[in-house]
């Protein structure tokens, strides 16, 4: 790619953060957030074992190490004990070791997909999780109204802050031209199509230097493309044929930038918000566009919402998915359930 190429798109890429951070704030007062309107409650522990789940090559891993460390001394508490991830295991292991010391908290200190592993184990074990971020998107301590670039508070958070619990949900991933089947816990926005191509076909240098706008440039690059067909069954119901490019199922809906994309869901009422996005032109994604950026109420063909506890999407061809930001590899059927209030964890009080 030439120069002059890349500087147009990151140039253009800065318009669309700043168009839309003046947008999330200009409508803050017509949306009040529900992502966190469950009852939090005290962890009632007087002395608490810790154990965390660190990614190490992320930045200011060693910092919230030392302030993990001094945080459980001021406490009076037993020292932290660490387990690190690594390129080969993303944190299934080190969660399993760190259960085994019995923890009353979990801390993660990383990115989505540190969070959504160690999430995965921690489900239904009434272990409260403690979230350091240390990532690029950070979705869920967005979504939980975290501080992200606050590395003390969030510390202060994950040890001391009170606790709740919201819902997670899995995708079964089938590909019947492989045989490969899998199954996975998500706790923000999962999907298939073109969401997932984008975060494929995203720039890891650029990435480094401008963070999320990354996804912004690949996506960008991605607009110009066919719709493919599926079929959708929401709760058991009869399979409806659709044209689609992508359909989300999120969790909760705030998105890197501000972006409140489905201000509708919420993290702890059981069920998912199933968007399905058919634009066949520019002029469809801009529309959506702006239904988004303007929280516009009106109803629009090429992108339909809908709730869900469970939703099944068969594909005649493969097509790529995601879970939180990482690419989950393609699927020929989708199952996508939701697990109601399954998930402990530490918010501001």
């Amino acid at each position: 790619m030439s120069d002059w190429i890349l500087y147009l798109l990151i140039g253009v890429a800065l318009a669309f953060a700043v168009s839309s951070w003046w947008g999330v704030r200009r409508l803050k007062a017509l949306h009040v957030r529900s992502a966190v309107g469950g009852e939090a409650q005290d962890s009632g522990l007087s002395r608490q074992r810790v154990a965390v789940v660190l990614n190490p090559i992320k930045a200011r891993s060693e910092e919230a190490r030392a302030k993990i460390q001094r945080g459980c001394l001021a406490a009076g508490w037993e020292n932290p004990v660490f387990f690190e991830t690594t390129a080969d295991d993303p944190g299934y292991s080190q969660v399993r070791a760190a259960l085994a010391h019995k923890p009353d908290v979990v801390l993660v200190g990383g990115g989505d997909g540190t969070v959504r592993v160690v999430a995965e184990s921690l489900a239904h074990t009434d272990v409260a999780m403690g979230l350091i971020p240390l990532g690029t998107g950070n979705l869920l301590a967005r979504n939980l109204e975290l501080e992200v670039a606050d590395l003390h508070a969030n510390v202060n958070t994950a040890l001391f802050g009170r606790q709740r619990y919201i819902d997670t949900a899995r995708m079964g991933i089938e590909n019947s031209r492989t045989g490969y089947s899998a199954e996975h816990v998500f706790l923000v926005i999962a999907g298939i199509g073109m969401d997932a191509e984008v975060l494929a076909d995203t720039n890891a240098g650029l990435k480094k230097v401008v963070g999320w706008l990354a996804y912004t440039e690949a996506g960008m690059r991605h607009l110009p493309g066919r719709r493919k067909k599926v079929s959708i069954s929401l709760d058991g119901s009869v399979e409806q044929a659709r044209n689609i490019r992508s359909v989300l199922f999120a969790n909760c809906g705030l998105v890197p930038g501000g972006i409140d994309f489905i201000p509708q869901a919420m993290i702890d009422d059981g069920m998912l918000d199933v968007v399905v996005m058919s634009p066949r032109s520019a002029l469809g994604w801009l529309l959506m566009y702006v239904k988004i950026m303007f929280k516009h109420s009106g109803k629009l063909p090429i992108m339909t919402v809908y709730r869900s506890g469970r939703i099944v999407i068969k594909c005649p061809e493969p097509m790529p998915t995601q879970l939180d930001g990482d690419t989950a590899g393609e699927a020929t059927k989708l199952t996508v359930q939701v697990d109601p209030r399954s998930l402990l964890v530490r918010v501001r009080d």
